[in-house]
Parts: C-alpha cells; structure tokens; sequence
C-alpha cells in the first residue's frame, strides 16, 4: 500500500527542493571563485523523521519510515582555529614588513658597501693629511684648499644623512597619523575599521534575527578583521548577549579584544569592538596619538618642546565595555618598561618602536657604550642618529683640539669645524676659507715642523683610541675605532639588522601563506570540486525526480488496477 497522505510524493518532493537548492548554493560559489574574501558555502540540512502516527489509518506494527530531508540553513565552511592562527600571523607579518620599510629607507643612505659615503670621505681625508706630512707640501695652499674640500665633503654628508634620518622619521609619524598626506595613516584606518566592524555587527545580528541571510556580510566583517590584525594584536570570540546566555537558537554577538603587555610584563585585553552592546557607536573603540603627557595631542609640524620619541599610541576601549580605562602604547625599551603590543604587535608597534628606540639624550650621546646597550630590541632612528652624533663629534673635536694647540711662539690655528655638536650641524668653518683661521700653526714646539699638526691629525684619524694613544688627552672614545671603522661599524649595524628582519619577514611570509592555503583548501572555492558537486547534485536530482515517476506509476497501479470486481 502507499504510505499514507502521499509521504513518498513529500519525500521525493523534499529530494527535489534540497538538490536544486544545493545547485543554486554550487552556483553561488563559482559565480565568487575570484570574489576577494568570499567563503564557500554549504547546504545544511536533517533528516525529516516525524513521531507518534501521522495517519489514523496506521497500525502500530507497520514500520515507520522517515519522510525525506529538512533544509536547516545554508552556513559558511570556516575553521575558526585557522582564523585566529592567520591573524596571529598577520600581526607577525605586519610588524616585520613595516619595520622593513624603515630599515630600507635607511639603507640608501647608510649601507655604503656600494656607494662612496662616509666612510670612503675619512678616507679621502686621510690621504690628503698623508700628502701634508711632506714638509714641503704643508704650506702649499692648494693641499691646505684640498684638505678644506674633502672636510667639507665630510661634514656636507653627515649633513645628508642626518637629514634624511630626520626625513624619514617624520615619513613614519606620517604613516602612523596620516598627517600631511593625502593618504590615511594607521589611525585613521584603524578607527574606520572598528567602526565598520561596530556596524555589521549590528546589521548581521538584527538580519539573524529575522532570519535573513548574512554570509556576505560575515565575509566583509572577516576581511577587515584579518587587515586590523596587521595593525595590532587581536582576539576574536563570540557570545550570547545578555539575557540570552542560554538560548542556543539566538545569534552570537562578535567581541574584539586588543591584547597588550603591560610594563610588570603581563598580558592584559582592551576591548575595542563590544558586539552589539550599547547605543550605536559606543560598542567600538577608538585610536589617537598623544606626546609622553598622554594629554596632548600630536600635532605636525612638531612644535619645538616635542620630538618624535615620545609619541604613544593611545586606545580607548569601546564605551560599553565597562570598567577598562585608556591603554597608551609605547616603544619597546627595556630600560624603561612600558605598555607595548602583545607579540610582534603589529606595524602600529614597528612603527612605534622605530620612532622611540634608544631614547639617550645628551650627555649620554656621545658615550659609545650607552649607546649601544640602549635598546636591545630595535634600534630605531634616534640610535643611527646618535651614531652619526657621536661621529660628528668626535671628529669635530679632535680636529679642532689639535690645530688650536700653540706652538713656540704662542700661535693655533684656530677652529676649522663648527657645529660638531650634532651631525645635522656641523659644517667648515667660513672663517677658514676667508683666511682667518689656519691649518698648521701650532704644536712644533719641539723641532718648529709645520707639518706636526698634519701627523697628529692623522695619527689621531688612523690610530684606534688606546691607553698608549699618544693623542689620548684628545680622543673620543668610539668603542675602540677610528672613524672610517667606526661608520664601518655603524654600516654593518644597520645592514645586519635589515638582513635579520628580512629573514624574519620571509619566514613569517611563508607561514603566512601556509596558513591561508590551509583556509583555502577549506573555505575556497575549487573548480573540480564545485563541478564534481554539481554533478553529484544533478544525479540526486534525477534520482528523485525518478522517484517521483515510479511512485505516480505505483499510484497509478493501484487506482486503475484494483477494486473493480468482477472485472
């Protein structure tokens, strides 16, 4: 007999409808194969499989049988462990690649493996005070104009490279607030990517309520999490909102959650995007960057009391997220533990830490060993420029101590470099070239050989500082270095330092894109495998719309081919 009310015709029918509704879902899927962000969907359904009789005209010996397939829901095909490990690499990536934009910048200037730089102008200044050991080569003026030009290239360089220190620090205070660009900055990009995640959460939770689709709109909330994960350390997690805690049936609310380390080295969370909670608006919060005070604001050009290394980011937590005060983000420095970015931290952290690596101010800048056991985690722009500071210096003064020491007759030569107290300042002295101050008129004491102060210029350029330096009383002291060595040194630094965050920024690169094959192989959409569904789909579809017919047939039997009697 036919089962009763037709349930083979509804479960066929059911066949029919889930089959064409898993060929529209494999339509949808290829029709976003290039869609950025798209994640592939699916057809979940259950089994219809009513309880107690349906019909009074079943006996309770008759087998029962279910009654074809339910559609629950089309859903998303995501591994939510794969997105945390994604984001987490992001903010990895993100740290290394911004601080290798950093370290490129400084790299035109400060590698000099291929380019004649500062280095190579030591040099040159070395051979020509060679030539003026020649006693009959020290009062030629064309030597002593030679000898002014080649000092002259120096300081012009150290000018150069001080300013393109400088140059490219405002570049990345600019990459931070966006000020003086037509572009936006991290801040504003940050602020505008917690704000349009504030808004889907809303929009996606009131569409899940009333039971609209949202998978478009989940997919834009995933990118703009994955890009704010290149910004700062984030976690996701998802949670009733109040007064559902227990109702399965009712949407998740999304929390963003910002992870720091505070200065006694503990993790801590600041929410930045609160679900659905509070007026709109006050669920998100909010990003801006202050000077050392955390008060007042950054403004560009800086004015004259302030200076790049005290910048610090300051978050707001969301205003519905209570109890949870401002959070400001500083450079990581050892000597001074403050609140940095969880991990690698992002690039508002590379950024951070480029600025405000190594902090010494003077007196501390011209002393080598402070400098370099500053900041054992980034040397930022202000080390290289106490670098070049500290060069300044130290050639500086010993040029000047050397021709201002007397000769018999009481003479010095005056000062020949000006300036010397920074590397964006130092320069030949103008009264040199006007003949007011001269090369040469001192230190012959002893035997009257004006070309003493030639041999102690440079025995004092070419000899590493020592106790046994005979020019000890005037030396600086440059780790143990004469000056050529010393930007060698200083060259290397930053060439080691780059190579070290390039090997970083591959291997995080590769990981990277390990982890996002992974979510492709889950969440992307194939073409073999979309058509392969396809054709599985069609087949269950022309199995149940064949079904259907033998059932009609069945039907047909037993209306036309029984209860005529006698027939």
């Amino acid at each position: 007999m036919i089962r009763a009310t037709f349930a083979g015709f509804n479960t066929a029918l059911s066949a029919l409808q889930s089959n064409q509704k898993r060929l529209d879902v494999t339509g949808q899927n290829l029709a976003n194969m290039h869609t950025t962000g798209y994640t592939r969907q699916a057809l979940e359904t259950s089994s219809l499989n009513y309880h107690g009789p349906v019909s009074h005209y079943m006996n309770g010996s008759e087998i029962q049988v279910g009654f074809g397939v339910a559609m629950d829901r089309v859903t998303q095909i995501r591994d939510p462990f794969l997105d945390a490990q994604y984001r987490y690499q992001m903010e990895k990536s993100g740290y290394t690649d911004s601080l290798q934009v950093s370290l490129d910048s400084m790299s035109k200037f400060l590698d000099e493996t291929s380019i004649g730089g500062i280095r190579q102008a030591f040099d040159n200044i070395q051979s020509v005070l060679l030539n003026l050991q020649d006693p009959s080569k020290v009062n030629e003026a064309v030597f002593e104009s030679e000898l002014r030009a080649r000092m002259e290239e120096l300081t012009n360089l150290l000018n150069e490279s001080a300013r393109r220190i400088e140059e490219a620090r405002t570049q990345e205070f600019q990459r931070l607030d966006g000020t003086g660009t037509s572009q936006n900055g991290a801040k504003q990009t940050v602020n505008d990517i917690l704000e349009r995640i504030g808004k889907l959460n809303r929009q996606i939770k009131y569409n899940q309520v009333f039971n609209q689709p949202s998978l478009e709109l989940m997919d834009e909330r995933n990118v703009l999490l994955d890009e704010l994960a290149s910004y700062v350390p984030i976690e996701v997690s998802y949670y009733k909102d109040q007064g559902h805690e227990g109702d399965l049936d009712w949407p998740d609310d999304l929390r963003v959650n910002m992870l720091y380390t505070d200065e006694n080295g503990v993790q801590q969370k600041l929410t930045l995007v609160d679900g659905t909670e509070g007026a709109e608006g006050q669920n998100v919060g909010k990003l801006e960057f202050f000077h050392s005070d955390g008060t007042t604001p950054v403004t560009y050009p800086l004015a004259a009391n302030q200076d790049y290394l005290n910048i610090q980011a300051k978050f707001t937590a969301a205003a519905s997220a209570t109890g949870q005060t401002p959070v400001s983000i500083t450079a990581r420095d050892d000597t001074s533990p403050q609140n940095t970015l969880s991990g690698k931290g992002g690039s508002i952290q590379a950024s951070l830490d480029m600025l405000g690596g190594d902090k010494l101010t003077a007196p501390d800048k011209y002393d080598t060993g402070k400098i370099e056991a500053a900041n054992t985690n980034v040397r930022g722009y202000q080390y290289y420029m106490n670098q070049l500071d500290n060069l300044a210096h130290g050639f500086g003064s010993i040029i000047d101590t050397i021709n201002n020491l007397e000769d018999s007759s009481g003479n010095k030569g005056g000062d020949l470099i000006v300036g010397f107290e920074s590397a964006a300042t130092i320069g030949i002295n103008p009264d040199w070239a006007a003949g007011k101050v001269y090369f040469g008129k001192g230190i012959d004491k002893e035997g009257n050989n004006p070309n003493d102060t030639a041999l102690a210029m440079y025995g004092a350029m070419s000899w590493k500082y020592s106790p046994n330096n005979p020019y000890k009383n005037i030396a600086v002291d440059l780790g143990g270095k004469s000056f050529a060595d010393y930007m060698n040194h200083v060259s290397t630094i930053q060439a080691t330092d780059s190579t070290s965050n390039q090997n970083a920024l591959k291997t995080n690169v590769t990981v990277l894109n390990g982890i996002q094959d992974s979510r492709d192989a889950l969440s992307g959409i194939s073409l073999d495998e979309e058509a392969a569904n396809m054709m599985t789909y069609m087949a269950a579809y022309n199995a149940a719309s064949r079904l259907m017919t033998t059932l009609d047939e069945a039907l047909n039997t037993l209306i036309n081919g029984t209860g005529l009697v006698g027939r």
